[in-house]
């Protein structure tokens, strides 16, 4: 143990600090790290250098190469720059490298080199050049800021929704600030500027002054800034060597150091654990590391090689030509498990751990000692905990057993903290090693659940594992199935990753890559072939991506993809396949605006269904190429038909609807279809005498139906004209009696009613008289017609005027059973009661006959 904590140095007598190996750099570097731009992503991303010929007097006639290394130092990517001058390389939240160069544009470029996009940072930052720039990261997605040569500052908060805006001016600014930096607070993003001894803050509507509080005097300068990892605290470097820590709202001091170094540092950066109460600043020099706090000693290590440093979450990173080291303070569970001369309960149970592996005695002594303080669970959490913050894998396994030791001999321990130590270090030891280069520590690896620890891996817009990002698929599917994450969350979207990779590969045939990916796909749950499609589509590779939609599913993804590829006839066959209405109007809305219209109708031609459902759109939208579409497939019958509606939803004149309608009956008469023609005709001639109707006697006549007319006309006391229609109409004769009969009861005029009961004899009877007198509730017009119904009906009228003695005696008269039935249906109350026994003795003897 002794030899453990030699790496421990004390800043103050409340934190230690350590320093330990990551990994052994073999990425032979042709050139200094001073001497080329430096970009390292957080939470043990990559590296990016590129040689920066622009710094020096005499640019060099070699272009530029960009480099990309995994933290350990294996090459991801390296190309030739082509483009113009860089100022600042920087990493996005998503593992983008930014490139800022001097006219403004940002090239965005992806883990392997490959070019995603760019973006302009706005014509007054090309005027003016860029002579400065910071990549920051805010709770809404990485930001870029720019320092121009007007010494005026451009941000975007958001580079994966550019909106530019540009700073308030600094008073009397007439050259670069000493230092600057990008603040986060209250949502927005500021600028922090030191010009001289003042400072001032920025934000979208002013320039204010600052001043920190407890700021040591004779301050003229400051030479750096660093704000910490989660924008809380601000650093401030001073030339009088004093190094200023306080909030970064600059509103309250934690701590002044003197370093008695009045040279400004290369770099200087925050290095604080989460939830700590310590804070610590790491400041770099030429040769010296230091290490100051709120203690008025440091930690000072020399540097063999030009460093560079990585802030993280919980501590630095440090890496030069030939190590990558991590620098943090030792967590509090490491702290007293390992310090000399401890009695924590856990340094306590990792003793007994050992000693029992030795099969001695002082195992029980050591376990009775934690017994009796009731401290065992607490050892076991302390020994988990610290086993989590532990590099190295013997060391891991050791903490691990001593847990595992302690849990033996408590009888309710929760096993869920242990088992999930044991997956996540798992997990974190696999993504460290050597040839995947990611030095993710327990801090940076989410605890609350599977779900965040899901949520870690995939990271920014496109959605991608940081594994998958490094195309290390097996490893990546390997920890999904490994942690149990849902096929649909883990597994699939790792297969869709890696089948958006594999369409990029150009040297490899459309049939070959298609084939590829279904055979590793299948009918895999959660996977779309339409995006994977699309994505081949972006690479320029149409005829695979068309290959692919083959084995989409769904037609609703299938078709929007083949109309972005101008593919329309293969859309709207696809469409019409899903048997989707809906999917098929789209498609055909598309060919409208993007064929001519002979083609398009040919087109349609050819589609039945298509056709049907466009001649179903035409006929509420648009009913001029309805027309059309009849005309060119000599379609008679439904142009008759459309025609007639025509007259009357465009028409208003007569003139013009009897001519539609004459167009109509042509068009009937060309279809072979006599029937419809004369009923047109018949309308033609309906159309004119109602419009003479209404020009001799007045009232509305237009637009009703024959029987309307008719009923119109009796109702008017125009029975003669009535009349005439109905012999020009041909209505037959049961038909007007009916209507006649109908208007007149509805007039109560029973006088005419009379009058025209007697006119002739009537075609349909005249229980139908006897029937609409009661409907209008007249009882002694109905006894007038109920004598003169004929036998067969005669029981019934006389039941409706509710004579029901008489109805029996006809009833028995006929010797008829149902009009006997009927009869006594109606038989009710004491009044019909001797009816009825006339009925009953009518029967019997009828039995008896």
């Amino acid at each position: 143990m002794d030899c453990y904590t030699a790496n421990w140095n004390p800043l103050g007598d409340s934190a230690f600090y350590r320093k330990y190996e990551l990994y052994s750099m073999d990425w032979d570097l042709k050139e200094e790290l001073r001497d080329c731009l430096v970009a390292a992503a957080p939470y043990g991303g990559p590296i990016a250098l590129l040689r920066n010929p622009w710094r020096k007097e005499k640019a060099a006639s070699v272009r530029p190469v960009l480099e990309i290394y995994s933290a350990s130092g294996l090459p991801l990517a390296s190309l030739l720059w082509k483009s113009g001058p860089v100022v600042s390389l920087g990493w996005s939240a998503e593992e983008e490298l930014l490139c800022v160069q001097e006219d403004g544009v940002v090239l965005v470029y992806g883990l392997h080199g490959d070019f995603r996009r760019h973006f302009s940072m706005g014509n007054e930052v090309l005027q003016n050049r860029v002579l400065d720039a910071r990549i920051f990261h805010t709770e809404f997605g990485s930001g870029v800021a720019i320092l121009t040569g007007a010494h005026r500052f451009t941000l975007s908060a958001n580079v994966g929704d550019l909106k530019l805006r540009r700073m308030p001016e600094v008073p009397g600014l007439q050259s670069a600030p000493s230092c600057w930096t990008a603040l986060c607070q209250d949502r927005a993003a500021h600028i922090l500027l030191a010009v001289g001894p003042d400072l001032y803050l920025l934000d979208h509507a002013a320039c204010s002054a600052v001043t920190p509080p407890g700021l040591a005097p004779g301050v003229s300068s400051f030479l750096q800034m660093a704000v910490s990892f989660t924008y809380r605290h601000l650093a401030l470097f001073t030339d009088t060597g004093y190094i200023w820590m306080g909030t970064a709202s600059l509103k309250e001091k934690l701590c002044e150091f003197n370093c008695n170094i009045r040279a400004p540092p290369k770099q200087m950066v925050w290095c604080s654990r989460p939830r700590s109460k310590e804070r610590a600043v790491v400041v770099a020099w030429e040769r010296r590391l230091m290490v100051v706090g709120d203690a008025p000693e440091s930690i000072q290590f020399v540097l063999d090689e030009d460093s560079y440093l990585v802030p993280e979450l919980d501590g630095v990173r440090i890496f030069s030509r030939s190590t990558h080291e991590f620098l943090h303070e030792v967590p509090v569970a490491s702290e007293e498990i390992f310090k000399i001369a401890s009695m924590a309960p856990g340094a306590l149970l990792l003793e007994a751990q050992k000693e029992y592996e030795k099969e001695s005695q002082k195992a029980d002594e050591y376990l009775r000692e934690i017994q009796e303080l009731g401290q065992l669970t607490q050892a076991v959490q302390q020994c988990i905990e610290a086993a989590g913050h532990e590099h190295r894998p013997d060391m891991q396994k050791s903490l691990l057993r001593a847990a595992s030791f302690g849990k033996c001999f408590l009888d309710r321990f929760p096993p869920d903290s242990f088992v999930r130590m044991c997956q996540d270090l798992r997990v974190l030891n696999a993504i460290r090693d050597y040839h995947i280069g990611i030095p993710l520590t327990y801090s940076q690896y989410p605890q609350a659940s599977r779900k965040d620890v899901y949520s870690q891996w995939w990271r920014g817009k496109e959605k991608g594992l940081r594994l998958v990002l490094r195309r290390l698929y097996p490893l990546a599917i390997q920890i999904c199935e490994y942690l149990r994450l849902p096929e649909v969350q883990g597994v699939s979207r790792i297969l869709a990753h890696w089948a958006c990779y594999k369409v990029q590969q150009k040297d490899v045939s459309d049939e070959d890559v298609a084939r590829a990916i279904n055979q590793k796909l299948g009918d895999t749950p959660g996977v779309s072939y339409s995006d994977i499609a699309a994505r081949a589509y972006g690479c320029g590779r149409t005829e695979l991506a068309i290959k692919l939609l083959e084995y989409e599913p769904r037609s609703g993804e299938q078709v929007p993809l083949l109309l972005k590829m101008k593919r329309s006839k293969l859309a709207l066959s696809k469409a019409i396949e899903s048997g989707d209405t809906d999917l098929v109007f789209t498609v055909l809305l598309h060919l409208k605006n993007e064929l001519n219209r002979g083609d398009f109708f040919m087109t349609l031609r050819n589609q039945p269904m298509a056709l049907s459902l466009y001649r179903q759109f035409c006929k509420h939208q648009e009913l001029e190429t309805l027309k059309d579409l009849y005309n060119q497939d000599d379609n008679h019958q439904e142009l008759g038909s459309f025609h007639v509606r025509a007259s009357y939803a465009a028409e208003e004149r007569i003139e013009g609807r009897v001519a539609a309608l004459q167009t109509a009956a042509d068009a009937f008469y060309k279809a072979k279809n006599e029937f419809a023609a004369k009923a047109t005709e018949d309308q033609m001639r309906l159309l004119r005498l109602q419009r003479r109707l209404e020009d001799e006697l007045g009232g509305r006549f237009v637009d009703l139906s024959l029987h309307d007319t008719v009923t119109t006309l009796v109702l008017g006391g125009h029975s003669k004209r009535a009349e005439q229609l109905a012999r020009d109409f041909r209505i037959p004769d049961k038909r007007l009696w009916w209507l006649k009969l109908t208007a007149l009861a509805d007039l109560e005029d029973w006088e005419e009613l009379e009058k025209f009961s007697k006119s002739k004899k009537s075609p349909i009877g005249y229980l139908p008289f006897v029937e609409i007198c009661m409907k209008q509730h007249n009882k002694y017009e109905a006894k007038k017609y109920a004598s003169r119904v004929g036998p067969e009906q005669k029981v019934k009228a006389l039941l409706l005027v509710g004579d029901v003695a008489q109805a029996a005696d006809v009833a028995i008269e006929h010797r008829n059973e149902a009009e006997l039935t009927l009869v006594l249906s109606h038989c009710t109350g004491a009044t019909d009661a001797a009816t009825a026994d006339k009925i009953q003795r009518a029967r019997a003897q009828a039995q008896k006959k």
